[in-house]
């Protein structure tokens, strides 16, 4: 099949370039930068750009579509354009070319509402109860796509929670930068329970909606791990692969949650557009139990997670322990030495 990946410059879109690549399919990408993944067809644009999208989705027969505004703060207006214009563009635009398939990259956040999620499926996409313009925005995408499914094209929504894993500069890196500064608070002591995803799991499990779609067109799953954590454990799990202490401090998750709504009407009344240290959805993040029910996933995609929990942050250890940032910077020394004494230690286990 001759593919189109949609934002594949991410951490994650990248992955599934190169996972299709590898099962011998012709890959074409699209983004703003060079997607960096060698073997395709990179096209260039704004999913704002017909012309350009236009280009990139010529000759597809199918598309994974990951390209977003990802982040925690920022103008409303640019959330709606490019989550909410650009899919409603991609899905115009592919239908009219013929595509037969197209899977939408969506979030767990999209039927987030603030409580805790304790062993639920993928339920409905609310952009009304939504916590702030990402999950809005992407909840408002998502049933688009899911309102465009139809026999002759086929569209189905995979929901990967919290993808992490080496070079990422969404959570692993902020973590470790973070911590490495004293600025990492654990929230109620890291009791709250929650998933993750290994990236290589999240990229299979969305290549295998591409090719399970006769069982999930027309529907949402979320996928994860499946192997819920404290996360306080998970931080800590991350600083010791990148060489950094753990927090070792906990504020009230009441009170993370309400400062979080100061500082974000003070960061929007300042114009300042660096991220925030801390806002609602995030302390509701940290401090709120959020796992899922992974049993119809697997059953649908015909999937399971290849990389535990464990393995994911020994890959991680191995990664900070070559060197080099994913930005090219040299690793504090501290951290390589501890990546170091990591691997050392599965080495001895290893040989035991």
């Amino acid at each position: 099949m001759r593919i189109l990946v949609t934002g594949a410059s991410g951490l994650l879109g990248g992955e599934v370039a190169r996972q299709l690549l590898r099962q011998g399919h012709a890959v074409a990408t699209f983004q703003r930068r060079p997607s960096g993944v060698d073997g395709v067809e990179d096209f260039r644009g704004s999913i704002n750009d017909d012309a350009a999208l236009r280009s990139a989705v010529d000759g597809a027969e199918g598309i994974i579509h990951l390209a977003a505004k990802v982040s925690i703060t920022g103008p409303a207006a640019e959330f709606d354009a490019l989550n909410v214009g650009g899919t409603r563009r991609l899905l115009r635009l592919a239908g009219a070319a013929g595509v037969r398939d197209v899977v939408y990259v969506s979030s767990p956040s999209v039927a987030h509402s603030g409580a805790a999620i304790v062993g639920l499926g993928a339920e409905q996409a609310d952009p009304s109860h939504a916590r702030g313009d990402y999950a809005r925005t992407k909840a408002e995408a998502e049933l688009l796509a899911l309102a465009a499914d139809r026999p002759d094209f086929r569209v189905a929504a995979v929901r990967p929670h919290i993808v992490w894993g080496p070079g990422d500069t969404q959570l692993v890196e902020r973590v470790l930068t973070r911590a490495s500064h004293g600025r990492l608070p654990l929230l109620d002591a890291g009791a709250a329970l929650i998933d993750t995803t290994y990236v290589d799991n999240a990229a299979a499990a969305i290549v295998a909606a591409l090719h399970r779609m006769e069982h999930v067109h027309g529907r949402a799953v979320v996928v994860s791990n499946g192997e819920p954590r404290p996360i306080g454990e998970l931080l800590a799990g991350i600083c010791t692969a990148g060489g950094v202490a753990p927090p070792s401090w906990s504020v009230p998750g009441a009170a993370a949650r309400a400062a979080g709504a100061v500082v974000e009407k003070l960061w929007t009344w300042a114009g300042r557009k660096e991220e925030p240290p801390m806002t609602r959805f995030l302390a509701e993040q940290l401090s709120t139990a959020h796992w899922f029910d992974q049993r119809a996933t697997r059953e649908l995609l015909d999937w399971a997670p290849a990389v535990s929990i464990d393995e994911g942050l020994a890959r991680l250890a191995e990664y900070y322990g070559r060197n080099f940032r994913s930005d090219g910077r040299s690793l504090p020394a501290s951290m390589l030495h501890a990546a170091g004494q990591n691997r050392a230690k599965r080495l001895l286990l290893r040989n035991r």
